[in-house]
């Protein structure tokens, strides 16, 4: 076989050479950017004749940040051959976003609170009245401190507003409706905190945590001087929420599961109204038990279980519920009603006697949903009337 056919049989298509390029500053730079939130990672490798410092500002600039709103906490750089025989230096940056808002951005925090004092509570002649009947409050998904929509102060009327008309309710059904309990269900997600999606939250977060936690007690303690003129047995019962989580460690990690200022919010509440027993006696408060995040309650016959709704896959709320009433040991197991928040629109539904009643969330909007789907909020909340496992009539205040 001639040394000819033997190399066209063994033949193949190679690639054409391509000759080396000349040193070309522009191409020879890589740059690469990481945002979590409140801090990025900027990577930059070129040249020696490079700038870090500048091609890292260009590098946020690049994707819409300005410079002037993060500032460098440490930095780590080194030094290579380039394939060309320059001298080549990666520069990674590790920037954190300045969190300080201008005093004239920031919420007025006593006009937020002097909303609280604005409704006076009516005492019935001869004490608060009773009945058969328990009147149902469901509400959540606040997250004040959010500027979203209309922001803490538009969130905080509605609340106050929505609270208001659910009292003035509660007399028109009591014409078809013996009613002698009211029973306040806070759904979770009172405040919008700093834990939820890993902190990337905080820059669009007005408030403080201290000032959404005030928010949340003095809301709550609003609800309970509202209502506890108004029927002989009057309770409250909080859950925990995601935006309330205490302590995160890594954006995952919690510590148990209900430490939370959600349901510490009301057990404020609680000990400031065991301050005058005389008048609020008759109001109890309830939270989940230690490392629970659910509670129930008994409200004229009727078993009604609270859950802020992150446990469960949108429109799964019955599957979760029968797997925990699968377990004899859990509340879950006697329960008729159960309320949810979480996902921030009215959903009711039913499977046999059971009744799952979702109220819409009580901020304006998530600006995020909206970029994403369109929509915006329809806020409110839900009240409703229960006897005996039944929930006959159910209504969404706005």
């Amino acid at each position: 076989m001639s040394d000819t056919l033997l190399d066209e049989l063994l033949s193949k298509p190679v690639g054409p050479s391509i000759p080396a390029r000349q040193n070309d500053p522009e191409r020879d730079y890589t740059r690469q950017i990481e945002v979590a939130g409140d801090s990025a990672e900027v990577t930059v490798r070129g040249p020696a004749t490079m700038d870090p410092n500048s091609t890292a500002a260009t590098v946020l600039r690049s994707r819409d940040l300005d410079p002037g709103e993060w500032e460098v906490k440490s930095f780590r750089s080194s030094e290579w051959t380039m394939p060309n025989g320059d001298t080549g230096v990666s520069t990674r940056f590790s920037f954190a976003r300045k969190l300080s808002l201008h005093d004239e951005e920031r919420e007025d925090i006593s006009e937020l609170v002097g909303a609280v004092e604005a409704y006076v509570p009516r005492w019935p002649v001869g004490g608060p009245p009773g009945g058969e009947h328990t009147f149902l409050i469901a509400l959540g998904d606040m997250q004040f401190g959010k500027l979203d929509g209309d922001g803490p102060a538009g969130t905080l009327q509605r609340t106050i507003d929505c609270l208001n008309r659910a009292a003035d309710l509660l007399e028109v059904y009591r014409e078809r409706f013996s009613i002698g309990h009211v029973h306040l269900a806070w759904l979770g997600d009172h405040i919008e905190g700093f834990q939820s999606q890993g902190g990337a939250n905080a820059w669009r977060t007005q408030l403080t945590l201290t000032e959404q936690i005030r928010l949340t007690r003095r809301v709550m303690l609003h609800g309970a001087m509202t209502m506890a003129p108004l029927a002989k047995r009057v309770t409250m019962a909080a859950v925990p929420g995601n935006h309330g989580e205490a302590v995160r460690f890594n954006g995952r990690g919690i510590t148990r599961y209900d430490d939370s200022h959600d349901t510490e919010a009301l057990v404020a509440v609680r000990d400031a109204l065991a301050l005058n027993p005389d008048v609020y006696e008759h109001v109890e408060c309830f939270v989940p038990d230690t490392d629970e995040l659910t509670v129930t309650v008994e409200c004229s016959g009727t078993v009604v279980a609270h859950a802020h709704g992150h446990q469960w896959r949108p429109g799964k709320h019955f599957e979760w519920w029968r797997g925990q009433a699968f377990n004899k040991a859990s509340a879950m197991h006697q329960a008729d009603v159960l309320l949810a928040g979480h996902l921030h629109h009215e959903h009711v539904d039913t499977d046999g006697p059971r009744t799952f009643i979702q109220p819409p969330a009580m901020e304006s909007e998530s600006t995020w949903w909206r970029h994403a789907k369109g929509t915006t909020g329809a806020p409110g909340l839900v009240v409703a009337v229960t006897k005996d496992g039944q929930v006959p009539v159910k209504e969404v205040v706005r």
